[in-house]
């Protein structure tokens, strides 16, 4: 532990003579520690954001990817949770108390839930997480050897929270910040005051003793948690120099990063460009699809199964009432390229031989009625299914009904239309799919259509 505090103190007083940085490079330091710290300790706990998802959430405000709602909001929550602690920090009589820390635990919860949970003779059952107020029921854990790990009583918590307080004022005052922090950290997950977030409190905690004696936060990574977790269980049993030389590294981390952006220097870890790919391509998806050959394909056979086969199927009960119908295709205005392709077959008779087709090594086209998606740049696709000579009529009726697609750089168009009358239109990005209900007002509307159409040239 001596020597890693010495490396420590040194890095510290490199740093203090950089003093004060850029405001650029404080900007760029700020939010690197914003969202490793955010990132990691939610990331600890189960959040399934991304780095990138993270990123765009809390600098953008920019909700992307299929995940639960509280992960969402929590992530956001403890955010507001690490720059009320920032701020804390910067008040040097500000003492901690425990009406703090249950507000600590309000905000990164952000309102009751119903959680699974295990009764103390370990059956499962649901019960009703609070915020901000001490646990009301053990809140044990199974470990991996199956046996269960006990925190503090229920009955026991307010008392051990009122010494641990006192024991922060006054015993701890004249530790090393990192062993006040690391043991302030350790000795608040021993009681796990509250029915959840214990874990994301005690990692503030720590940062509000490093923060407020002018060290920079210390970062969990996720990626670290076995090792995390080992030295937490090593202090259980009487062990605490490993719990204290871990944070003390990461602490050695976090001042050499910023040592890097005193200096200028890029904050990037060995992981980041990674991390860059995956905003890059999240803030790309949150600006639409662009349009390419294989999207261009696959959005015709999705609107030529489900739509136009749909809108068929509604039009075949008018066909009687018409001498005949027929269906035409346009790729840009073009008709339909129809090509013959020439197989021939052969056998060798008494020779016994193969007897076969010639097969071409050609890779399969993706093609749209004969045009080749990679030949031609589409941007129209037309359906036509025209019925000729209205039985009844006074005078020859013909309808026409056609589906038109155009395609822009990020969206298609959809306009269906009977005779010159539009009765229905809508604009979708790229792999964004047809709903039901939308292909159900498609059919609802051409029906209304072609009826009223009918009955104003037959009546």
């Amino acid at each position: 532990m001596a020597h890693i505090l010495d490396v420590v103190d040194q890095l510290l007083d490199t740093l203090k003579k950089l003093q004060p940085l850029k405001p650029e490079d404080q900007r760029r330091l700020d939010k690197k520690f914003r969202l490793e710290f955010n990132y990691n300790s939610n990331h600890i706990e189960g959040n399934t954001l991304t780095y990138g998802e993270t990123e765009l959430l809390l600098l953008f405000e920019e909700t992307i990817g299929s995940h639960n709602k509280r992960e969402y909001d929590e992530m956001q929550a403890h955010d507001v949770a690490y720059h009320m602690i920032e701020e804390w920090a910067k008040e040097p009589e500000r003492l901690l108390t425990e009406q703090e820390i249950k507000e600590l635990n309000e905000i990164i919860l952000v309102r009751p839930y119903w959680k699974e949970a295990i009764t103390p003779d370990g059956q499962t059952t649901r019960r009703k997480i609070k915020v901000g107020s001490y646990k009301e029921y053990p809140n044990s854990v199974r470990l991996q050897n199956g046996e269960m790990f006990e925190y503090t009583s229920p009955v026991d918590t307010p008392i051990k929270m009122q010494k641990l307080i006192k024991w922060h004022r006054n015993e701890g005052a004249g530790l090393h910040p990192i062993a006040l922090a690391t043991m302030l950290h350790y000795k608040f997950v021993c009681i796990h005051p509250f029915d959840d977030g214990n874990g994301r409190i005690a990692r503030l905690l720590m940062n509000y003793v490093l923060l407020k004696s002018n060290y920079p936060p210390v970062i969990i990574k996720s990626s670290d948690k076995e090792s995390y977790l080992r030295v937490l269980h090593l202090a259980d049993v009487g062990e605490h120099e490993p719990m204290l030389d871990y944070v003390a590294e990461q602490v050695v981390w976090s001042l050499q990063t910023s040592i890097k952006a005193a200096k200028g220097e890029s904050l990037e870890d060995a992981d980041d460009f990674i991390k860059e790919i995956e905003l890059i391509k999240r803030k790309a998806s949150s600006k639409g699809i662009p349009k390419s050959p294989k999207i261009i394909y696959d959005t015709f056979l999705s609107v030529n199964k489900k739509i136009w086969g749909s809108l068929i199927d509604t039009l075949k009960h008018f066909d009687t009432l018409f001498n005949e119908t027929k269906e035409v295709h346009f790729v840009n205005n073009l008709p339909e390229y129809f090509e013959t392709t020439r197989v021939s077959s052969f056998d060798t008779g008494m020779m016994g031989l193969l007897r076969g087709k010639e097969v071409s090594a050609e890779p399969k086209k993706l093609k749209i009625f004969g045009y080749d998606v990679y030949e031609i740049n589409t941007y129209s696709i037309k359906w036509e299914h025209t019925m000729y000579a209205l039985r009844g009529a006074e005078v020859p009726t013909d309808l026409e009904i056609s589906l038109d697609i155009d395609f822009d750089n990020l969206n298609y168009k959809v306009r269906l239309k009977a005779g010159s009358t539009v009765v229905f239109e809508t604009v979708l990005r790229y792999k964004e799919a047809f709903l039901p209900a939308d292909i159900d007002k498609m059919t609802d509307a051409l029906k209304t259509h072609v009826l009223e159409f009918i009955k104003t040239k037959v009546d």
